[in-house]
């Protein structure tokens, strides 16, 4: 562990608690230091001061002062905390909600033949040169966004989160307009490319700016109203595009949904520039006393503990500068460094893992999927639309289970139900598109596993692999963690979404057991890489990364134990130090049953140490 390093803020409780970390072991001198004990209501009680003038500056980029930006005059004022949480949470919701209609919104427009003649890719079926500039301008969207994603988390660090979102958002509007006013293929290929470079900045800088200004105490309730809002922009989408159908006038039909893109857009843009900015962006630049007023204006205490410990974070952050870089995550020199790019790993490939699940065949193709079981173009509409209703509360489940039964366990679990749903489904496919007098009992047998799929998904895998990466990396280089994550998404989903028109052609009811494979295939990635976080102060993972080199997760855990951390069960849900010696009872008294007990208790016990029950 690093030596503690002099502050501009110091307390009495900092002074103690570094003797504390001194003489313990392992995580428990973070689990009882600085981290739990600093942040105090009452700022007498503590002796906290900052000394502005000692806070190390980061220098604003040069380009800054020509971006539109945050301004403490313009900021709204509220007279209650919990209601500028709430506004603060509502604006982010809002960019959310645009983002799952974003994503959402092609799915019908590939089935207007105006669009389909006017991109000169009529018909698709049965021809694989048309099916492949189908999929290509869906995916080149995501071609964008993986570039926007890293381009916002390097401005949001230079210049600020608001500086990056009202740019993303700009670029965005830039993007929407030239897809609503496309003519042919080259037009609307560059127009996708447009609007994922703005929406990639979004995606990726939002959740950081939300996480950073809100109070820690609101941060739980937001992630449930986040992927709520998410599946509801998707939803929309569908629902719109379905009246939007209705119109004879097949032009307006798919040109109307791509427009209204722009709605949200200009929403936000009006909105953003009152809000405020990152107090911990504002340390990290030498504005402490504007970061102070922003704690005011969102905190109901302890303003000045927290600025405390932002202003040890800017200065452990400024002793980390070498690497707050993307070619230093990827391409590693120092141990610190090579750490980083452990995570930098994890938190790809499980966004890649969740897009391989099945998700963007289901949410973009899902009318070609339920017509392919037998049903009319309209049903399927009508059906798709249900789904993503069903799909969208579906996520409710996840705020009373992921914390409970941990990131792991949620996560293999969901893969391995919905694996048999999309093992059953996809015989009752085959069946469904034989044709014959039970054809629609078949075709009705494959919507329910759609519909029990995507719901399984929404209560699982949905939230968790944008949740891990905010736990995964420390705090000064969340923003550029939050970006390889949306990197991750980008490329699973430009992946997924450029071989799936293939895939119905080629294969048919097969695309549902190639996904059946694939869930398979994900599961012993989870168990054997992915630590388990839930539970844990963020600090441990520090511990994690810096004490175990090993990639699985049980010789990693191993290692740990090794070198006398108390906590070393990174296999399983965290629950404190009291608790965490009585899971070491219960899982002596595990051996003890599995040795009297036989098979069954073994493979129970085994299924506890791996964090699945």
């Amino acid at each position: 562990m690093e030596t503690e390093r002099s502050s501009p803020c110091t307390s009495r409780e900092m002074q103690n608690n570094s003797e504390q970390r001194s003489l313990s072991v392992g995580s428990s001198r973070f689990f009882n230091g600085a981290s739990n004990n600093v942040v105090s209501s009452n700022t007498s009680a503590t002796g906290v001061t900052c000394d502005a003038e000692n806070v190390p500056v980061t220098p604003e980029w040069w380009m800054s002062k020509y971006l539109p930006s945050y301004s403490a005059a313009r900021m709204f004022k509220f007279s209650n905390p919990n209601s500028y949480n709430w506004a603060n949470n509502m604006l982010a919701g809002l960019a959310i909600l645009f983002y799952g209609y974003d994503q959402g919104v092609m799915s019908q427009v590939n089935l207007n033949e105006d669009y389909l003649k006017l991109m000169g890719i009529y018909p698709t079926t049965g021809n694989s040169r048309n099916l492949a500039a189908l999929g290509g301008i869906v995916s080149v969207y995501y071609g964008g966004s993986l570039i926007g994603a890293l381009l916002g988390g390097s401005i949001a660090d230079r210049s600020g989160r608001i500086a990056a979102i009202i740019l993303g958002v700009i670029v965005s509007i830039i993007g929407a307009t030239f897809q609503a006013s496309a003519m042919n293929i080259t037009w609307m290929c560059c127009a996708r490319v447009v609007t994922g470079l703005g929406v990639g900045a979004i995606d990726a800088v939002i959740p950081v700016w939300s996480s950073e200004v809100s109070s820690h105490t609101a941060r739980g309730s937001f992630l449930a109203i986040e992927f709520f809002l998410n599946i509801g922009g998707l939803s929309l989408a569908y629902w719109i595009e379905i009246f939007a159908s209705m119109n004879y006038n097949e032009v307006l039909a798919w040109r109307t949904p791509l427009a209204l893109q722009i709605v949200f857009l200009l929403a936000i843009l009006a909105l953003v520039p009152f809000f405020p900015e990152s107090p911990r962006w504002l340390a990290k630049v030498g504005r402490v006393s504007e970061a102070r007023n922003v704690l005011q204006a969102t905190r109901k205490d302890g303003v000045e503990a927290e600025l405390a410990t932002i202003v040890q974070s800017v200065i452990h952050d400024h002793q980390h500068a070498e690497n707050n870089s993307y070619i230093r995550m990827l391409f590693p020199r120092t141990k610190s460094q090579r750490e980083l790019r452990r995570r930098v790993v994890l938190s790809v490939w499980l966004q890649i893992m969740q897009e391989l699940v099945g998700i963007g065949v289901i949410t973009v193709y899902a009318i070609d999927l339920i017509q392919g079981a037998g049903f009319s173009q309209d049903e399927a509409k009508l059906l798709a639309g249900f789904n993503n209703l069903s799909y969208m509360f579906s996520v409710l489940f996840a705020v009373f289970t992921l914390d409970r039964f941990g990131r792991r366990g949620t996560m293999v679990w969901g893969a391995a139900g919905m694996a048999l749903l999309l093992l059953i489904g996809g015989i009752l496919d085959k069946y469904a598109q034989s044709g014959g007098p039970n054809q629609r009992a078949y075709g009705a047998g494959v919507l329910a596993m759609t519909f029990l799929y995507t719901g399984t998904f929404g209560a699982t895998w949905l939230v968790t692999p944008w949740l891990y990466p905010t736990e995964l990396f420390p705090t000064y280089v969340r923003a550029k963690g939050g970006a390889w994550s949306v990197v991750g998404w980008s490329i699973g989903n430009g992946v997924v979404t450029m071989i799936t028109p293939f895939l119905f052609q080629a294969i048919e009811y097969g695309v549902l057991l190639l996904l059946f494979g694939l869930n398979i295939f994900v599961i012993p990635f989870i168990i054997f890489m992915y630590p388990e976080t839930s539970g844990r102060p963020l600090e441990q993972m520090d511990d994690f990364f810096s004490n175990a080199t090993s990639w699985n997760v049980f010789t990693a855990s191993r290692q740990i134990r090794e070198q006398g951390f108390t906590d070393y069960q990174w296999t399983r849900k965290y629950n404190g130090g009291i608790e965490q010696s009585e899971i070491s009872m219960t899982q002596v008294s595990g051996d003890v049953d599995g040795e009297r007990h036989g098979w069954a208790n073994k493979l129970r016990r085994r299924a506890s140490d791996a964090g699945l029950v």
